[in-house]
């Protein structure tokens, strides 16, 4: 798949499928991006888990965080990535050893691997990279 650009049927797809979204790299601080839009997505309607091994067993905005997506103990739909690039090559082995997989592994702005994504795509996981869903459901109108 070509990710320099995304339909947008592809988009509103994913997001109008998935319910469940591990959010990777949850932060307790209301400064940071991934604490704006865990919020946002709770405020849609998404059922949003969050991961950060610093924070495992606290709560930001009232879910219990995980330490890994191994540790979840429930499936999920999608996995939203507020790591580094550099990080996406072992988040889609992490993502890829679950069972049942996830539908979707989502990057974040500035995080793109489009070997990584090669990857997941190839093990029937789709892949959405330097896109917010913060940003693509109100342009969307979802």
């Amino acid at each position: 798949m070509n990710h320099d650009h995304y339909d947008d049927s592809y988009i509103a797809d994913i997001l109008g499928s998935v319910k469940t979204i591990a959010l990777l790299g949850a932060s307790l601080n209301p400064a940071r991006p991934s604490h704006g839009v865990m919020r946002f997505l709770l405020q849609r309607g998404y059922h949003v888990i969050p991961v950060n091994p610093g924070q495992a067993g606290k709560q930001i905005h009232g879910q219990k965080v995980y330490a890994r997506l191994a540790d979840i103990p429930e499936p999920v739909d999608m996995v939203d990535v507020f790591r580094a690039a550099e990080f996406l090559p072992s988040i889609v082995d992490e993502a890829m050893a679950l069972s049942p997989l996830p539908k979707v592994i989502w990057g974040q702005l500035q995080i793109r691997d489009d070997t990584a994504a090669a990857k997941a795509e190839k093990a029937g996981i789709r892949m959405v990279m330097n896109r917010c869903p913060a940003i693509e459901i109100p342009r969307l109108g979802l």
